[in-house]
């Protein structure tokens, strides 16, 4: 009788920490993936920036003074466009993670469920036994 009470209790308790379980993995695995985004794209916005900064020490007379601010158009745009593009898909992230998160909570919810409605006719029977 006691070893069915204790085994429901088992069975419920690891029904109860298993999605726990899964969002850690999947936050922890998101924020590798965040990170790793994020140093990418520091890493390309200072490549850009350095980049500039070659080109500016480069301008020795006038002509290449006007041609390096004809290029500074360019590169705004080119820079804006790299931002957009990073925010998409960080938003997208966002999004997948959301939706994973979203799945793992459905999934604790049906088990849940299930759990509960199994183990109340377990428990009526190891009370009456006692």
């Amino acid at each position: 009788m006691q070893d069915t009470i204790l085994n429901a209790f088992a069975e419920q308790a690891k029904t109860m920490y298993a999605p726990m379980s899964k969002f850690n993995t999947l936050f922890v695995d998101n924020m590798e993936k965040m990170t790793e985004f994020q140093l990418s794209a520091v890493k390309s916005y200072a490549e850009m920036g350095l980049d500039q900064m070659k080109k500016a020490a480069d301008v020795k007379d006038a002509e290449g003074m006007r041609a390096y601010t004809a290029a500074q158009a360019e590169a705004a745009s080119a820079m804006n466009k790299k931002i957009m593009e990073d925010a998409k898909a960080f938003s997208d992230m966002a999004m997948e993670f959301k939706s994973q998160v979203e799945s793992i909570m459905e999934e604790a919810r049906t088990t849940a469920a299930t759990t509960a409605t199994t183990a109340k006719p377990a428990t009526k029977a190891a009370s009456k036994a006692a």
